[in-house]
Formats: structure tokens, sequence, C-alpha cells
């Protein structure tokens, strides 16, 4: 790998990975040495990089001038509109048009060439049906997941039962033809999937169940593999 490719390369993770990144987990995704690693980081901030830390610690960017908008490929910028349209096809209002001025963000900042390739894009999302609408307000589903707050939800199942529950919104889930939230239901004491579309009502506790949201999604990425396994070993 040539130099330049190299350090652009080391750029985009120590962007990418969770911080601080230490030299030996850098130099075994670079499939290079650390001495490399501590080569390269050095050059990196001669040439303007913000990059902190230091040898034994860990590193992680505070600032990245050195790394230019126009290295995104043209598949690159294809996958950024090729996703960002979609989630405007997909996502409720106010997340559709986030999507879009993310687009309109991106573009300006890419040279003349790139921005055509952009505006140009031969990947296309059209979808006949439009999504319904929800009768909840998914702004306040998204922000209570952030905040990592309680949710008290009016939901009724596919039964038709209606039930008030306290749950700990965790994410939202688009699948083919509805949205879901997955949270853990203070009633059930177990984690349940909401149908956004089922859910009549929804207000946020004021109680906060941080620091729990990531422990809780790593237990339920843990219960999934764990299902995944346990049909594979009965095929």
């Amino acid at each position: 790998m040539a130099k330049t490719d190299r350090l652009f390369r080391l750029l985009h993770l120590i962007r990418g990975l969770t911080p601080p990144v230490t030299a030996a987990r850098l130099a075994a995704a670079m499939e290079v040495s650390e001495r490399t690693i501590y080569r390269d980081i050095e050059a990196l901030r001669a040439a303007g990089a913000r990059i902190e830390g230091a040898a034994g610690l860990g590193y992680t960017m505070t600032e990245d001038p050195a790394l230019p908008p126009q290295t995104f490929t043209q598949l690159e910028i294809e996958a950024l509109v090729l996703g960002l349209s979609e989630v405007q096809a997909r996502g409720d209002a106010a997340l559709g048009d986030a999507a879009a001025d993310a687009l309109t963000k991106i573009t300006a900042t890419l040279p003349e060439r790139q921005q055509r390739h952009a505006v140009q894009a031969i990947t296309l999302v059209h979808r006949f049906a439009q999504p319904h609408a929800p009768a909840v307000d998914m702004t306040l589903l998204r922000e209570a997941s952030w905040a990592e707050e309680a949710l008290e939800i009016t939901y009724r199942d596919n039964t038709g039962v209606v039930s008030t529950r306290r749950i700990y919104p965790l994410a939202l889930a688009y699948l083919d033809n509805v949205v879901m939230l997955l949270g853990w239901c203070c009633l059930r004491q177990d984690f349940r999937q909401f149908k956004v579309g089922s859910i009549l009502a929804a207000r946020r506790s004021g109680d906060s169940f941080r620091p729990n949201r990531v422990p809780l999604l790593r237990q339920f990425a843990a219960r999934l593999q764990a299902r995944r396994h346990d049909m594979a070993q009965r095929d």
C-alpha cells in the first residue's frame, strides 16, 4: 500500500474506532508494525491532523483538516445518495427532511466533478406505497432513546388488547413494512418489540435509565446470536 493511501486509511480508522485507539489495534487493522503506526501518526500530525494521545495511552482525533472531502470515491457517493434517499422514502417527515439536508450539506463540500456524481447518481429509490404515518410522535421516541429516558406508552397488541406500560426505549428498527420499537418492558421484565403503528400514545416519564441502554442492547444482541446458533444447530 502506498504511503499516502496508508495515511488516509489510518485517519479513517482513528476517526471510526472507539477512542482512545491503541497503536496495537491500529497496527493489527493496518497489518503493519506498531513502529510504522507511530511514524505515520507523526506524519499526520505534521500535515495538520489534530491527533491527541501517546504510545501506551491510545489516540483520539479531535480535528482532521488533513482529510479532504474529495476522498469520497464515486461508489461511496452512490452509497451515500442511495442510503439517504432510502431514509427520505422510508422515514417520517422529520427524518426525511434531515436526510435531505444532510445530502445537501455533503454535496456542497464536494469538488465540482464529484458534485456532478452526486446529482447524477445512478442509484435511485422509489416506493409506490408511502409509509403509514404513525399516531405517535417519532421525534419523541428518538429523543427518549437518545436521552435514555423511560417512556409511558399506551399500546394495542395483535389481539386488540390495549395496555399501558413503562418501557426503556432502546432502538428503532425499520423493517420491510413496519417500524418496530425495541424496548425493555418494565411490566414483563424482558425485551419487547412494539409496532410503532400500534402505539396509541406515548409520553416521556422524566425517569432516566442511563447508563443501561448499551448494556441492554448488547444483551439483546447476544440473545439473538444464541437463538441463531440454536436454529443453525437444529438445521
